[in-house]
Protein backbone atom coordinates (compact mmCIF):
# COMPACT_ATOMS: atom_id res chain seq x y z
CA UNK A 1 0.00 0.00 0.00
CA UNK A 2 1.58 3.67 -0.72
CA UNK A 3 1.63 6.26 1.26
CA UNK A 4 -1.21 8.02 0.27
CA UNK A 5 -3.35 5.08 0.30
CA UNK A 6 -2.13 4.31 3.74
CA UNK A 7 -2.95 8.16 4.63
CA UNK A 8 -6.24 7.92 2.98
CA UNK A 9 -7.23 5.14 4.91
CA UNK A 10 -5.94 6.36 8.37
CA UNK A 11 -7.95 9.36 7.80
CA UNK A 12 -10.96 7.12 6.98
CA UNK A 13 -11.06 5.34 9.74
CA UNK A 14 -10.50 8.92 11.83
CA UNK A 15 -13.97 9.56 10.77
CA UNK A 16 -15.39 6.33 11.07
CA UNK A 17 -14.11 6.54 15.05
CA UNK A 18 -15.52 10.39 14.76
CA UNK A 19 -19.01 8.92 14.17
CA UNK A 20 -19.02 6.39 16.04
CA UNK A 21 -18.16 8.26 18.86
CA UNK A 22 -20.89 10.96 18.43
CA UNK A 23 -23.64 7.83 18.47
CA UNK A 24 -22.04 6.60 21.06
CA UNK A 25 -22.07 9.67 23.36
CA UNK A 26 -25.40 10.87 21.97
CA UNK A 27 -26.71 7.54 22.48
CA UNK A 28 -25.54 6.79 26.06
CA UNK A 29 -26.73 10.15 27.17
CA UNK A 30 -30.56 9.59 25.40
CA UNK A 31 -31.01 6.27 27.35
CA UNK A 32 -29.86 7.18 30.32
CA UNK A 33 -30.46 10.82 31.59
CA UNK A 34 -33.79 10.32 30.12
CA UNK A 35 -34.15 6.73 32.30
CA UNK A 36 -36.73 7.06 35.75
CA UNK A 37 -33.45 6.13 37.75
CA UNK A 38 -31.59 9.64 36.69
CA UNK A 39 -32.88 12.94 36.05
CA UNK A 40 -36.15 11.60 37.17
CA UNK A 41 -35.12 9.84 39.97
CA UNK A 42 -35.60 12.52 43.17
CA UNK A 43 -38.72 13.61 41.09
CA UNK A 44 -39.79 9.85 41.37
CA UNK A 45 -38.61 9.35 44.87
CA UNK A 46 -39.85 12.74 46.56
CA UNK A 47 -43.39 11.79 45.05
CA UNK A 48 -43.46 8.16 46.64
CA UNK A 49 -42.10 9.25 49.60
CA UNK A 50 -43.91 12.43 50.42
CA UNK A 51 -47.06 12.62 48.35
CA UNK A 52 -47.73 8.51 48.08
CA UNK A 53 -46.15 8.07 51.39
CA UNK A 54 -43.73 4.97 50.38
CA UNK A 55 -41.51 3.60 52.94
CA UNK A 56 -37.93 2.59 51.92
CA UNK A 57 -38.67 -0.72 50.68
CA UNK A 58 -41.60 0.49 48.62
CA UNK A 59 -39.44 3.12 47.62
CA UNK A 60 -36.75 0.66 46.41
CA UNK A 61 -39.30 -2.01 45.26
CA UNK A 62 -40.88 0.73 42.38
CA UNK A 63 -37.58 1.14 40.68
CA UNK A 64 -36.86 -2.59 40.90
CA UNK A 65 -40.12 -3.57 38.75
CA UNK A 66 -40.02 -0.29 36.90
CA UNK A 67 -36.65 -1.49 35.56
CA UNK A 68 -38.19 -5.20 34.61
CA UNK A 69 -37.45 -5.14 30.97
CA UNK A 70 -33.69 -4.49 31.64
CA UNK A 71 -33.36 -7.84 32.81
CA UNK A 72 -34.45 -9.33 29.46
CA UNK A 73 -32.02 -7.27 27.60
CA UNK A 74 -30.60 -10.50 26.46
CA UNK A 75 -33.76 -11.30 24.64
CA UNK A 76 -33.45 -7.88 22.80
CA UNK A 77 -30.07 -8.31 21.79
CA UNK A 78 -30.24 -11.86 20.40
CA UNK A 79 -33.36 -10.50 18.49
CA UNK A 80 -31.44 -7.33 17.48
CA UNK A 81 -28.41 -9.30 16.60
CA UNK A 82 -30.57 -11.97 14.44
CA UNK A 83 -33.29 -9.89 13.03
CA UNK A 84 -32.92 -6.71 10.36
CA UNK A 85 -35.35 -3.72 10.46
CA UNK A 86 -35.41 -1.84 7.46
CA UNK A 87 -32.17 -3.00 6.33
CA UNK A 88 -30.45 -2.39 9.82
CA UNK A 89 -29.30 -3.94 13.10
CA UNK A 90 -28.41 -0.83 15.04
CA UNK A 91 -29.83 2.23 13.55
CA UNK A 92 -33.42 1.47 13.28
CA UNK A 93 -33.73 -0.09 16.49
CA UNK A 94 -31.95 3.30 18.03
CA UNK A 95 -34.80 5.35 16.23
CA UNK A 96 -38.09 2.97 17.17
CA UNK A 97 -36.13 2.78 21.09
CA UNK A 98 -35.46 6.67 21.24
CA UNK A 99 -39.25 7.66 19.54
CA UNK A 100 -41.11 5.02 21.78
CA UNK A 101 -39.09 7.03 25.03
CA UNK A 102 -40.41 10.10 23.96
CA UNK A 103 -43.54 9.45 23.53
CA UNK A 104 -43.99 7.86 26.97
CA UNK A 105 -42.52 10.39 28.95
CA UNK A 106 -45.17 12.80 27.39
CA UNK A 107 -47.92 10.63 28.41
CA UNK A 108 -47.07 11.60 31.84
CA UNK A 109 -48.33 15.14 31.14
CA UNK A 110 -52.13 13.68 30.76
CA UNK A 111 -52.68 10.60 32.92
CA UNK A 112 -53.38 10.83 36.68
CA UNK A 113 -50.81 10.15 39.00
CA UNK A 114 -51.56 6.88 41.36
CA UNK A 115 -48.83 4.10 42.14
CA UNK A 116 -49.84 1.67 39.55
CA UNK A 117 -50.79 4.09 36.59
CA UNK A 118 -46.82 5.58 37.53
CA UNK A 119 -45.19 2.05 37.60
CA UNK A 120 -47.11 1.02 34.10
CA UNK A 121 -45.49 4.11 32.36
CA UNK A 122 -42.22 3.83 33.33
CA UNK A 123 -42.12 -0.11 32.38
CA UNK A 124 -42.90 1.25 29.13
CA UNK A 125 -40.15 3.85 29.14
CA UNK A 126 -37.65 1.23 30.34
CA UNK A 127 -39.11 -1.13 27.62
CA UNK A 128 -38.14 1.52 25.20
CA UNK A 129 -35.02 2.25 26.58
CA UNK A 130 -33.32 -0.91 26.36
CA UNK A 131 -34.46 -1.51 22.99
CA UNK A 132 -32.02 1.69 22.19
CA UNK A 133 -29.86 1.10 24.92
CA UNK A 134 -29.39 -2.68 23.67
CA UNK A 135 -28.52 -0.96 19.98
CA UNK A 136 -25.78 1.04 21.28
CA UNK A 137 -24.36 -1.88 23.04
CA UNK A 138 -23.97 -3.90 20.16
CA UNK A 139 -22.94 -0.72 18.10
CA UNK A 140 -20.00 0.06 20.45
CA UNK A 141 -18.42 -3.66 20.82
CA UNK A 142 -18.42 -3.67 16.97
CA UNK A 143 -16.97 -0.12 17.19
CA UNK A 144 -14.03 -1.33 19.60
CA UNK A 145 -13.10 -4.61 17.77
CA UNK A 146 -12.51 -2.11 14.86
CA UNK A 147 -10.78 0.50 16.47
CA UNK A 148 -8.69 -2.30 18.88
CA UNK A 149 -9.66 0.72 21.61
CA UNK A 150 -12.07 -1.00 23.79
CA UNK A 151 -10.90 0.48 26.77
CA UNK A 152 -11.00 3.99 25.43
CA UNK A 153 -15.08 3.48 23.88
CA UNK A 154 -16.06 2.19 26.83
CA UNK A 155 -14.18 5.27 29.04
CA UNK A 156 -16.13 7.45 26.45
CA UNK A 157 -19.68 5.61 27.60
CA UNK A 158 -18.70 5.56 31.10
CA UNK A 159 -18.35 9.69 30.09
CA UNK A 160 -21.22 9.93 28.56
CA UNK A 161 -23.19 8.01 31.65
CA UNK A 162 -21.66 10.41 34.58
CA UNK A 163 -22.46 13.43 32.76
CA UNK A 164 -26.02 12.45 32.73
CA UNK A 165 -25.19 11.66 36.34
CA UNK A 166 -24.25 15.34 36.33
CA UNK A 167 -26.93 17.02 34.92
CA UNK A 168 -29.58 14.35 36.71
CA UNK A 169 -28.78 15.76 39.81
CA UNK A 170 -29.25 19.22 39.78
CA UNK A 171 -31.61 19.15 37.23
CA UNK A 172 -34.06 16.15 38.82
CA UNK A 173 -33.67 18.60 42.04
CA UNK A 174 -35.03 21.38 40.53
CA UNK A 175 -37.69 19.49 38.56
CA UNK A 176 -38.02 17.57 42.17
CA UNK A 177 -39.83 21.20 43.24
CA UNK A 178 -42.15 21.13 39.93
CA UNK A 179 -45.14 19.04 38.54
CA UNK A 180 -44.49 15.54 38.00
CA UNK A 181 -45.47 16.79 33.93
CA UNK A 182 -42.63 18.63 33.69
CA UNK A 183 -40.09 16.15 34.38
CA UNK A 184 -41.86 13.88 31.34
CA UNK A 185 -41.82 16.70 28.98
CA UNK A 186 -37.31 17.19 29.85
CA UNK A 187 -37.28 13.12 29.53
CA UNK A 188 -39.13 13.18 26.63
CA UNK A 189 -37.05 15.73 25.11
CA UNK A 190 -33.99 14.11 25.97
CA UNK A 191 -34.82 10.33 24.51
CA UNK A 192 -35.83 12.15 21.09
CA UNK A 193 -32.21 13.39 21.42
CA UNK A 194 -30.74 9.68 20.08
CA UNK A 195 -33.42 9.95 16.78
CA UNK A 196 -31.87 12.83 14.64
CA UNK A 197 -28.79 11.61 15.59
CA UNK A 198 -28.88 7.74 14.52
CA UNK A 199 -30.64 9.53 11.75
CA UNK A 200 -27.93 11.51 10.30
CA UNK A 201 -24.51 9.69 11.78
CA UNK A 202 -25.18 6.31 11.76
CA UNK A 203 -23.32 4.05 9.21
CA UNK A 204 -23.85 0.32 9.09
CA UNK A 205 -23.12 -2.26 6.52
CA UNK A 206 -26.26 -3.92 4.87
CA UNK A 207 -26.72 -6.87 7.26
CA UNK A 208 -27.79 -10.04 5.19
CA UNK A 209 -29.37 -12.27 7.28
CA UNK A 210 -33.41 -12.05 7.21
CA UNK A 211 -35.98 -12.60 9.73
CA UNK A 212 -37.02 -16.03 7.68
CA UNK A 213 -33.42 -17.24 9.16
CA UNK A 214 -33.93 -16.23 13.00
CA UNK A 215 -35.07 -19.89 14.34
CA UNK A 216 -31.60 -20.63 12.99
CA UNK A 217 -29.59 -17.46 13.75
CA UNK A 218 -31.02 -17.56 17.14
CA UNK A 219 -29.71 -21.59 17.52
CA UNK A 220 -25.87 -20.39 16.18
CA UNK A 221 -26.08 -17.83 18.42
CA UNK A 222 -26.81 -19.40 21.49
CA UNK A 223 -24.08 -22.09 20.65
CA UNK A 224 -21.45 -19.53 20.32
CA UNK A 225 -22.52 -17.90 23.85
CA UNK A 226 -22.96 -20.88 25.58
CA UNK A 227 -18.97 -21.90 24.64
CA UNK A 228 -18.26 -18.31 25.50
CA UNK A 229 -16.69 -19.15 28.95
CA UNK A 230 -14.99 -15.80 29.12
CA UNK A 231 -18.24 -14.44 28.46
CA UNK A 232 -19.90 -16.04 31.72
CA UNK A 233 -16.91 -15.67 33.82
CA UNK A 234 -17.24 -12.11 33.20
CA UNK A 235 -21.05 -12.27 34.05
CA UNK A 236 -20.76 -13.89 36.94
CA UNK A 237 -17.81 -11.53 38.33
CA UNK A 238 -20.42 -8.78 37.60
CA UNK A 239 -23.51 -10.48 39.45
CA UNK A 240 -20.58 -10.68 42.64
CA UNK A 241 -19.94 -7.00 42.63
CA UNK A 242 -23.14 -5.90 42.08
CA UNK A 243 -24.91 -8.09 44.91
CA UNK A 244 -23.42 -6.06 47.15
CA UNK A 245 -26.63 -4.71 49.35
CA UNK A 246 -27.92 -1.45 48.04
CA UNK A 247 -27.52 2.04 49.91
CA UNK A 248 -28.99 3.91 47.08
CA UNK A 249 -32.67 4.52 48.53
CA UNK A 250 -31.45 4.30 52.13
CA UNK A 251 -29.00 7.19 51.51
CA UNK A 252 -31.96 8.82 49.93
CA UNK A 253 -34.08 8.94 53.14
CA UNK A 254 -30.55 10.01 55.11
CA UNK A 255 -30.43 13.01 53.32
CA UNK A 256 -34.00 14.11 53.48
CA UNK A 257 -34.90 12.27 57.06
CA UNK A 258 -31.29 13.53 58.69
CA UNK A 259 -29.21 16.22 56.78
CA UNK A 260 -32.85 17.47 55.94
CA UNK A 261 -32.31 18.58 52.19
CA UNK A 262 -34.26 19.83 49.83
CA UNK A 263 -34.71 18.27 46.78
CA UNK A 264 -32.16 20.94 44.68
CA UNK A 265 -29.39 20.12 47.90
CA UNK A 266 -29.97 16.50 46.90
CA UNK A 267 -29.23 16.89 43.11
CA UNK A 268 -26.83 19.56 43.88
CA UNK A 269 -25.05 16.40 45.93
CA UNK A 270 -25.21 14.28 42.91
CA UNK A 271 -23.12 16.52 40.57
CA UNK A 272 -20.83 16.28 42.97
CA UNK A 273 -20.26 12.45 42.55
CA UNK A 274 -21.45 12.91 38.61
CA UNK A 275 -18.32 15.30 38.63
CA UNK A 276 -15.89 12.98 40.00
CA UNK A 277 -17.55 9.96 37.78
CA UNK A 278 -16.66 12.00 34.99
CA UNK A 279 -12.96 12.49 35.93
CA UNK A 280 -12.27 8.54 37.07
CA UNK A 281 -13.33 7.87 33.23
CA UNK A 282 -11.62 10.05 31.46
CA UNK A 283 -8.67 9.05 33.80
CA UNK A 284 -9.30 5.75 32.92
CA UNK A 285 -9.78 6.31 29.19
CA UNK A 286 -6.51 8.40 28.16
CA UNK A 287 -4.25 6.85 30.44
CA UNK A 288 -4.86 3.91 32.56
CA UNK A 289 -6.33 0.81 29.78
CA UNK A 290 -3.50 1.49 27.73
CA UNK A 291 -0.42 1.48 29.97
CA UNK A 292 -1.84 -1.46 32.44
CA UNK A 293 -3.61 -4.42 31.92
CA UNK A 294 -6.99 -5.20 32.70
CA UNK A 295 -6.41 -7.23 35.40
CA UNK A 296 -4.23 -4.53 37.20
CA UNK A 297 -6.54 -2.25 36.35
CA UNK A 298 -10.00 -4.39 37.76
CA UNK A 299 -7.70 -5.12 41.40
CA UNK A 300 -7.16 -1.34 41.53
CA UNK A 301 -10.67 -0.11 40.22
CA UNK A 302 -12.11 -2.66 42.96
CA UNK A 303 -10.39 -1.33 45.56
CA UNK A 304 -10.86 2.12 44.83
CA UNK A 305 -14.78 1.06 44.19
CA UNK A 306 -14.82 -0.15 48.15
CA UNK A 307 -13.19 2.75 49.63
CA UNK A 308 -15.83 5.00 47.78
CA UNK A 309 -18.52 2.64 49.48
CA UNK A 310 -16.81 3.10 52.77
CA UNK A 311 -17.07 6.88 52.30
CA UNK A 312 -20.84 6.37 53.30
CA UNK A 313 -19.79 6.12 56.51
CA UNK A 314 -18.83 9.43 57.46
CA UNK A 315 -22.61 10.71 56.09
CA UNK A 316 -23.17 13.19 59.45
CA UNK A 317 -23.41 16.10 57.88
CA UNK A 318 -23.85 18.12 54.49
CA UNK A 319 -20.21 18.90 54.19
CA UNK A 320 -19.40 15.38 55.31
CA UNK A 321 -22.19 14.02 52.47
CA UNK A 322 -20.59 16.48 49.84
CA UNK A 323 -16.94 14.46 50.13
CA UNK A 324 -18.08 10.80 50.92
CA UNK A 325 -20.22 11.69 47.30
CA UNK A 326 -17.13 13.08 45.37
CA UNK A 327 -14.93 9.45 46.42
CA UNK A 328 -17.81 7.38 45.88
CA UNK A 329 -18.98 9.16 42.39
CA UNK A 330 -14.60 8.61 41.42
CA UNK A 331 -13.92 5.14 43.21
CA UNK A 332 -17.61 3.31 41.88
CA UNK A 333 -17.18 4.74 38.57
CA UNK A 334 -13.83 3.36 38.51
CA UNK A 335 -14.99 -0.35 39.13
CA UNK A 336 -17.97 -0.09 37.02
CA UNK A 337 -15.79 1.04 33.74
CA UNK A 338 -13.37 -1.32 34.72
CA UNK A 339 -16.00 -4.35 34.71
CA UNK A 340 -17.66 -3.41 31.45
CA UNK A 341 -14.29 -3.00 29.66
CA UNK A 342 -13.66 -6.65 31.11
CA UNK A 343 -17.64 -7.06 29.31
CA UNK A 344 -16.31 -6.26 25.90
CA UNK A 345 -13.98 -7.68 25.58
CA UNK A 346 -15.74 -10.99 27.24
CA UNK A 347 -18.21 -10.42 24.47
CA UNK A 348 -17.83 -13.09 21.49
CA UNK A 349 -17.75 -11.69 17.61
CA UNK A 350 -21.21 -12.08 15.73
CA UNK A 351 -23.06 -11.84 19.08
CA UNK A 352 -22.33 -8.68 20.21
CA UNK A 353 -25.51 -7.11 21.39
CA UNK A 354 -26.61 -10.36 22.88
CA UNK A 355 -23.14 -10.91 25.21
CA UNK A 356 -23.35 -7.43 25.81
CA UNK A 357 -26.32 -6.78 27.24
CA UNK A 358 -26.58 -10.40 28.83
CA UNK A 359 -23.65 -9.07 31.45
CA UNK A 360 -25.47 -5.43 31.19
CA UNK A 361 -28.81 -7.30 32.01
CA UNK A 362 -26.96 -9.42 35.49
CA UNK A 363 -26.06 -5.83 36.36
CA UNK A 364 -28.84 -4.39 36.39
CA UNK A 365 -31.28 -7.13 38.00
CA UNK A 366 -28.46 -7.38 41.04
CA UNK A 367 -28.35 -3.54 41.45
CA UNK A 368 -31.71 -2.57 41.87
CA UNK A 369 -32.58 -6.59 43.13
CA UNK A 370 -29.57 -5.08 46.07
CA UNK A 371 -30.97 -1.77 46.59
CA UNK A 372 -34.44 -3.31 47.19
CA UNK A 373 -32.40 -6.12 49.85
CA UNK A 374 -30.61 -3.14 51.25
CA UNK A 375 -33.75 -0.93 51.89
CA UNK A 376 -35.24 -3.97 53.20
CA UNK A 377 -32.58 -5.02 55.48
CA UNK A 378 -32.91 -1.10 56.92
CA UNK A 379 -36.69 -1.36 57.31
CA UNK A 380 -37.90 -4.79 58.31
CA UNK A 381 -34.64 -6.01 60.25
CA UNK A 382 -33.84 -2.58 61.69
CA UNK A 383 -30.09 -2.82 60.41
CA UNK A 384 -28.32 0.46 61.14
CA UNK A 385 -27.90 2.76 57.75
CA UNK A 386 -23.83 2.66 58.79
CA UNK A 387 -24.34 -1.42 59.36
CA UNK A 388 -25.57 -1.52 55.54
CA UNK A 389 -22.73 0.48 54.56
CA UNK A 390 -19.93 -1.46 56.51
CA UNK A 391 -21.59 -4.59 54.72
CA UNK A 392 -21.78 -3.13 51.21
CA UNK A 393 -17.95 -2.20 51.35
CA UNK A 394 -17.27 -5.98 52.57
CA UNK A 395 -19.58 -7.11 49.97
CA UNK A 396 -17.37 -5.48 47.25
CA UNK A 397 -14.28 -6.25 48.57
CA UNK A 398 -14.77 -10.25 48.54
CA UNK A 399 -14.38 -9.62 44.35
CA UNK A 400 -10.99 -8.18 44.55
CA UNK A 401 -8.67 -11.65 44.86
CA UNK A 402 -11.53 -13.36 42.19
CA UNK A 403 -10.19 -11.26 39.47
CA UNK A 404 -7.09 -13.47 39.74
CA UNK A 405 -9.73 -16.11 38.69
CA UNK A 406 -10.79 -14.81 35.51
CA UNK A 407 -9.34 -15.71 31.98
CA UNK A 408 -5.84 -14.61 31.13
CA UNK A 409 -6.68 -14.38 27.61
CA UNK A 410 -8.95 -11.29 28.54
CA UNK A 411 -7.34 -9.70 31.44
CA UNK A 412 -3.58 -10.07 30.64
CA UNK A 413 -4.02 -7.26 27.39
CA UNK A 414 -4.24 -3.53 27.47
CA UNK A 415 -5.62 -1.09 24.39
CA UNK A 416 -3.69 -0.83 21.67
CA UNK A 417 -1.24 2.26 20.38
CA UNK A 418 0.51 3.21 17.15
CA UNK A 419 3.36 1.72 18.91
CA UNK A 420 2.10 -1.53 20.17
CA UNK A 421 0.61 -3.60 16.93
CA UNK A 422 0.19 -6.76 17.93
CA UNK A 423 -1.75 -5.28 20.81
CA UNK A 424 -5.65 -6.54 20.38
CA UNK A 425 -9.24 -7.78 21.94
CA UNK A 426 -8.49 -11.34 23.45
CA UNK A 427 -9.43 -14.16 20.84
CA UNK A 428 -13.18 -14.34 20.36
CA UNK A 429 -15.68 -17.67 20.37
CA UNK A 430 -15.92 -18.94 16.75
CA UNK A 431 -18.13 -16.38 14.53
CA UNK A 432 -21.12 -18.16 13.66
CA UNK A 433 -23.86 -15.71 12.65
CA UNK A 434 -24.49 -13.71 9.72
CA UNK A 435 -23.00 -10.58 9.11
Amino acid sequence: MSISQAAATEAADRRKLLYAGIVIFAGVLATTLAQSVILAKIPLQNLLKNTLHADRSVNAAFFFWSSLPWYFKPLIGMYQDAVPVFGSRRRSYLIIGGAVASLSWFALVLVPITYSMLLGICVVISAAMVVASTAIGGYMVEAARQSRGPGRLTSLRFIAEQFSVLCGGPGGGFLGTLALAWTGVACGTIAFLIVPVAWLCMREQAPRPSAGRFLADTRAQLRAIGSARTMWAAAGFAALFYSAPGIFTAIFYVQQNDLHLTTQGQGNLTLLSGAAGMAAAALYGTYACRRLSLRTLLLICLVAGAIGNLAYWFYGSVVQASIAETVNGFGYTLAEVSIMHLAVRATPAGSEALGFSLIMAVRNFCLYGSDWIGATLIERWHLSFHQLVAINAGTTLLAVPLVLLLPRAITMVRDARKSDPDIDLAPAAPHTIHE
